[in-house]
């Protein structure tokens, strides 16, 4: 399994990561602990991955308006907490929104439709996704030690808690955000 890992870890972690990432890095993060891949490389491939995934859908959104609408229509709710969360927090949306399972998409998406600069999402997206990248990168690094000395007796039914857990805390802040 340490081979497949090594072997495909980070090709699995882009393509993850392009539609959001956020489990896929902190699973990588542990993977990193554990030494079957490498902390840096994880962070910078995720990183990486988000940055484009991002900037493809905005300028999707941007370049072919009327297929992106076609697109967010069945998203109705989620798209109007998207032009709530950008009118209250303005281009800081774009790092609040990395974080929060749901409308990770579809910020991108939602500030191509307006005249929001390109440069601008674009300077706002590096930082933003820079900074995703190395805390939950560090943070899955370091809370590597405490996750695989619990799941040492279950294998990877520990990375399974993780990951439970994470979607969990995603969907509460949802939930959250909706009120």
């Amino acid at each position: 399994m340490e081979d497949l890992i090594r072997d495909w870890g980070y090709l699995a972690l882009f393509a993850y990561s392009f539609g959001g990432g956020f489990v896929g890095l902190v699973v990588a993060g542990v993977l990193s602990y554990a030494g079957d891949l490498n902390i840096y490389i994880s962070i910078l491939v995720a990183g990486v991955s988000n940055f484009l995934g991002d900037q493809f859908l905005f300028f999707l959104a941007r370049k072919n308006k009327s297929y992106a609408k076609d697109m967010m229509k069945k998203y109705g709710r989620k798209i109007a907490l998207a032009h709530l969360m950008m009118r209250k927090y303005g281009s800081f949306v774009v790092f609040v929104q990395k974080y929060i399972y749901g409308i990770k998409t579809l910020i991108p998406l939602a500030m191509g439709l307006t005249k929001y600069s390109g440069l601008k999402f674009t300077i706002f997206n590096i930082f933003a996704t820079a900074l995703w990248a190395c805390v939950v990168g560090y943070a899955s690094y370091t809370a590597g030690e405490y996750i695989l000395s619990t799941a040492d007796d279950f294998k990877y039914v520990g990375i399974a808690i993780v990951v439970v857990v994470l979607l969990s805390v995603s969907y509460l802040f949802k939930r959250i955000e909706k009120k």
